[in-house]
């Protein structure tokens, strides 16, 4: 069995080989630690996939890419010229009339996938238990509460599917299992579910089904909206090529009532009122939204937190971006947005006010040199914070094109961890949902986070004389363990100055 370097990470091409904890020629266990990776990120396990002699291939210290081989394993001590003396065994005789290479079954188990994650969810299954995979065929998705990865298959074979979708598995544990010799696994006396094979025999013979892999197999996306609805495939009837479940399909199922027979009794006895339907749904949390909310839980019980507001002027941003967002866009071949001139004065004010840069750790307070920027950012799985690094080195069009590219990449659940990972400081915008005040909860370690509004025109008093100005409420969450009140409503202060007077943030005053 070959040893593959595994996927770990979206954005991870390449990893080290760190350190080889068994030698060449050592006998190894199934799912023992043999070997360490590394990443620009972070430090991997790679377990053995199957017990028997380890041979080493990659040495300490090289490079090696994803899916490439960097040991092999001969199972149970067998080694290649033994199995060929092995020749006229039964198994052999099978491989004769199956035209099959091996009769073993292989066992997937969940990868490591980060050095911090114990768990993860079984997302969308691509096959079906039965169903002919190829070697590196990408069988389901795995989502952490992190990112989503893709599992690929080890062998080629049968799947056996042992972790049903939405299922949450630790790290190691058994995900399925493939018959390498293309033989379907053994199913139980009486059961009446036909193989491929006979299924195809039996269509071919009465001509009177049209069923074939297809037949009530959802598409990935309407896979994922039949998750979402908590609906089965098997209930849903397919209108696609040999009765395949499209997208349409899936939008048009309805979920059963949960009471659906009493309701018929109830409703012959004595007739509801209502003519409504009064349906229930239960629905398992993901990994991510688990996470977020222990991770919000614990903000709110771990810190001092502390909200201040302020108002600002938005009409100078807003004529100096209308008088040059044209020209901007032509030049940098991006928008120009607020959220750049907000980043901007941010970067200002933290570099002022260090202390809303820093963070607590244990009985130390760590101040930050550099300004990571977190944006948080509303994906469909849920709230997700990408990183901007270094934000205060970067020009308004590095900003405003590093923000379109994270967005981009969570509405398309393709964040690496590494993206999410970090931030000395947040930046929420509630305003382009029409929120026009909040306290908005800080995003540990981090010791403050900025909530932008909505811009409403409001009535205003400027040098004696009310007047129309577009108003945005600024509320600063922060930490009063380690920000004093007077820190943040400076800070706070500070930004109203910058954006109602951009040159400022040209000058640098």
């Amino acid at each position: 069995m070959e040893l593959k370097v595994p996927t770990v990470g979206e954005s991870i091409s390449e990893v080290t080989i760190s350190r080889w904890l068994k030698k060449d020629g050592d006998e190894v266990k199934l799912d023992e630690v043999i070997c360490e990776l590394e990443s620009d990120k972070a430090t991997f396990e790679l377990t053995a996939p199957a017990a028997g002699k380890l041979s080493i291939k990659s040495k300490e210290g090289e490079v090696a890419s994803i899916g490439e081989v960097i040991g092999n394993i001969e199972q149970n001590g067998v080694s290649k010229p033994e199995i060929s003396k092995e020749q006229n065994k039964p198994q052999q005789e099978t491989k004769m009339a199956s035209g099959a290479t091996t009769g073993k079954v292989l066992e997937m188990r969940v990868p490591s996938v980060g050095e911090s994650i114990n768990e993860v969810t079984i997302g969308t299954w691509n096959k079906k238990t039965g169903d002919s995979v190829t070697k590196d065929e990408i069988l389901c998705e795995i989502e952490s509460d992190k990112a989503t990865f893709e599992l690929p298959a080890d062998a080629s074979g049968i799947l056996e599917i042992v972790a049903k979708q939405g299922e949450t598995i630790e790290i190691g544990a058994l995900i399925c299992k493939i018959t390498v010799s293309g033989e379907a696994p053994k199913q139980a006396e009486g059961s009446s579910a036909p193989s491929k094979q006979e299924t195809t025999s039996q269509t071919k013979n009465t001509g009177a089904s049209t069923e074939s892999y297809a037949t009530g197999h959802a598409s990935p996306a309407a896979s994922k909206i039949l998750s979402e609805k908590g609906i089965s495939a098997q209930e849903v009837k397919g209108s696609g090529v040999d009765g395949r479940i499209t997208k349409e399909d899936a939008q048009n199922a309805s979920s059963k009532p949960v009471s659906a027979e009493p309701a018929k009794q109830s409703a012959s006895a004595a007739p509801s009122p209502s003519a409504g339907d009064r349906n229930t749904r239960r629905q398992k949390m993901t990994s991510l939204r688990k996470t977020i909310a222990r991770r919000l839980v614990a903000a709110k019980n771990e810190t001092a937190m502390l909200t201040t507001f302020n108002e600002v002027d938005m009409k100078p941003v807003m004529e100096l971006r209308s008088k040059y967002k044209d020209k901007f866009k032509e030049k940098y071949n991006v928008g120009l947005g607020f959220m750049s001139f907000f980043t901007k004065a941010a970067c200002m004010a933290l570099q002022e006010f260090p202390a809303v840069n820093a963070f607590i750790d244990g009985d130390e307070i760590i101040y930050n040199d550099f300004i990571d920027i977190s944006v948080a950012v509303s994906a469909p799985k849920g709230l997700v914070v990408p990183v901007i690094r270094n934000a205060e080195k970067l020009s308004f069009d590095q900003i405003e094109k590093a923000i379109v590219a994270l967005a981009t990449k969570a509405k398309d659940n393709k964040l690496t961890i590494e993206e999410m990972t970090g931030g000395t400081f947040s930046l929420t915008n509630g305003g382009i949902f029409g929120s026009m005040l909040s306290t908005p909860i800080l995003n540990p370690p981090q010791s403050a986070i900025m909530g932008m509004h909505n811009i409403v025109e409001r009535a205003v008093v400027i040098d004696g004389q009310v007047v129309v100005r577009p108003i945005m409420y600024l509320a600063l969450s922060y930490d009063h363990r380690i920000i004093d009140g007077r820190e943040a409503v400076s800070f706070l202060v500070r930004i109203k100055q910058l954006l109602e007077d951009p040159a400022r943030l040209l000058l640098g005053v």
